[in-house]
């Protein structure tokens, strides 16, 4: 085996982060069947990484040129619609491009650890009013007796997730209508990968109110679902973004990726990171619209990246504020 891409049949859109709803519904009302589709991606997961993978020893380009027709094929064998290959690094979606691929970006908001030493270091990055602005949010976010714990190894107890579970399936059902994943799903990572699963809890009166999920990378944190059964104000920020801050310092971890969406990080200094995705549509009518409309999707990402990043909170050269 020199090389493999990863992909699912699927007959929906759901928990993919790249949204395509649109495009299928459009298709659907001109008469067409946008599913089944091919979509290689890690399930569930907004996080950027390889999807061509090529062993090492073999030439990268030529496997690269086999895997893209061999989608393609896969593609056609199975009737489906349209190939997805998201949350691709830039170098695979530049290249999918050369293959017929449509090209699409996105943003997150990432956190960048430009060597700090500590959180107190990297408040000294920022302007006056954010750094302050921070500091009183922390303070206020505990200040109903509220403690807070991170939890990972042998500290993620089936108590633990069972609270977990609960913050989920309660925030979750507000906001998506639909918890996807199951009790048993964090039974099981708390027994195969523990060291690699951070739990950021937060503790009241003697029981747990809030909490949020990340993953420990090689290099990042990876946020990712965050729920509650008490609402207090500031604890999701300190919960989901400075404590994710602190534990990347404190780690020596180059960066947080906080998940999906969400301009109110760039406030607490997440800053805009572009995504890619590339797209391949069998229809020539489906596939001349979603070109056009990418085109201007793409300045629009590109336009609003520079403009946040302008509003960011860290300070300029010539900032006498701070």
């Amino acid at each position: 085996m020199a090389g493999i891409v990863p992909c699912y049949l699927k007959s929906h859109s759901q928990g993919e982060y790249v949204f395509d709803r649109g495009w299928a519904d459009a298709f659907e009302r001109a008469g067409g069947s946008y599913y089944p589709k091919l979509q290689a991606s890690v399930p569930f997961t907004p996080a950027t990484g390889p999807r061509l993978l090529v062993r090492q020893g073999f030439d990268a380009g030529s496997i690269r040129e086999a895997l893209a027709a061999g989608l393609l094929g896969l593609c056609e064998a199975t009737g489906a619609s349209s190939v997805h290959v998201t949350f691709a690094r830039e170098d695979e979606w530049k290249f999918l491009a050369e293959n017929g691929f449509l090209q699409r970006t996105d943003q997150q908001f990432h956190w960048h650890n430009e060597g700090y030493a500590s959180f107190e270091d990297f408040l000294g990055s920022l302007n006056s009013r954010h750094r302050k602005a921070i500091r009183r949010e922390r303070r206020e976010a505990l200040s109903e007796g509220i403690t807070i714990h991170r939890l990972t190894g042998s500290d993620l107890t089936e108590e633990a997730w069972d609270a977990f579970f609960d913050f989920y399936m309660e925030t979750g059902s507000r906001k998506w209508g639909r918890p996807y994943l199951t009790r048993s799903f964090f039974s099981m990572i708390g027994e195969t990968m523990a060291k690699d699963v951070l739990l950021l809890m937060a503790r009241r009166n003697g029981r747990w109110i809030a909490g949020a999920i990340n993953f420990i990378g090689s290099d990042a944190l990876f946020g990712r679902n965050w729920g509650a059964i008490e609402h207090h104000p500031f604890l999701h920020f300190e919960v989901c973004y400075y404590q994710a801050i602190e534990f990347a310092i404190e780690h020596g971890l180059t960066r947080v990726e906080a998940g999906a969406q969400g301009e109110h990080k760039i406030a607490r200094g997440y800053l805009p990171q572009t995504t890619y995705s590339a797209h391949y549509i069998v229809d020539a009518d489906l596939r001349r619209a979603v070109r056009e409309y990418l085109g201007r999707e793409r300045r629009y990402v590109a336009e609003a990246a520079r403009e946040l990043s302008e509003a960011g909170p860290f300070r300029k050269p010539a900032d006498k504020s701070a």
